[in-house]
């Protein structure tokens, strides 16, 4: 499922202490088990904001569930001016998250019929009404940007997954969401092809682009994360700066967890 953002709008991204995201008491039950357990979470103007958590612990349906990809059983959201119930949101409230957050997913999920040019200008064309030929022009600027301008014409399946992935990327920033969401974008990739995804996502987070990013890779989340937030069970568990949850965390299941994975950060 692809994401489109809405309306075209001119911002500039600054980092700052003014909430942009925040949920409370979100719980989500599958079959009658828990997998969200009341789940307290912000993320502020500017910040990059990293989950860790062992597989299966809730992080992929928090995100899921700020963009309603999953609907939640009980919790509330604001999202910038909009106060959402999310067991009942409304078609304009969800529709409004959409216009302006964008996810990244760990598949790509470009479109297999399109070329790379194409993928990218779609949400452009479809999400914000935009000329063809201006999409294809600023998706073709953002191609050059990423060194991927001969792979303007490639479908999907003439690119490595590194370059899928790349192009998912600009596919989101381009429509300059307040928020991107990265669900583990590096977990589908050979190891000699991360590196230039995570690069991607750096450039990102240097330029003052909101994310919040699921991962499990631990040295991306030391040093490019503004603040850490570790999952287990359906829970968050334990939240700081790098610092603290790397160097000294607090809770015995924190530092069961980071030291399984010491010699990765």
């Amino acid at each position: 499922m692809i994401i489109y953002g809405g309306q075209s709008k001119q911002h500039t991204i600054i980092r700052g202490d003014e909430m942009l995201l925040g949920v409370k008491n979100l719980r989500k039950q599958f079959n009658g088990r828990a997998v969200l357990k009341g789940i307290d979470f912000q993320v502020d103007q500017g910040e990059v904001v990293v989950i860790i958590g062992p597989s299966g612990s809730g992080k992929t349906t928090l995100l899921r569930n700020l963009n309603f990809l999953e609907n939640a059983d009980l919790g509330t959201m604001k999202f910038n001016e909009q106060t959402i119930d999310l067991s009942h949101p409304t078609k304009e409230q969800i529709q409004y998250v959409r216009r302006h957050s964008a996810m990244v997913f760990q598949n790509y999920n470009l479109f297999k019929n399109k070329t790379a040019q194409q993928n990218i200008a779609e949400g452009l064309i479809y999400g914000q009404g935009m000329a063809k030929d201006q999409a294809m022009a600023i998706a073709k600027r953002e191609l050059e940007s990423l060194g991927l301008a001969n792979q303007a014409d490639h479908y999907p399946s003439q690119l490595s997954g590194g370059q899928q992935q790349r192009i998912g990327i600009a596919r989101a920033t381009v429509l300059k969401p307040d928020v991107i969401l990265f669900d583990e974008p590096t977990s589908a990739l050979d190891p000699e092809l991360v590196g230039t995804v995570l690069d991607d996502m750096r450039d990102l987070a240097q330029a003052g682009q909101t994310m919040v990013v699921v991962t499990h890779q631990m040295s991306f989340a030391r040093n490019v994360a503004s603040r850490i937030v570790f999952f287990d069970d359906g829970q968050i568990v334990e939240s700081g700066t790098p610092d603290q949850v790397f160097d000294h965390p607090k809770e015995e299941r924190t530092q069961q967890f980071l030291s399984a994975l010491a010699e990765n950060y």
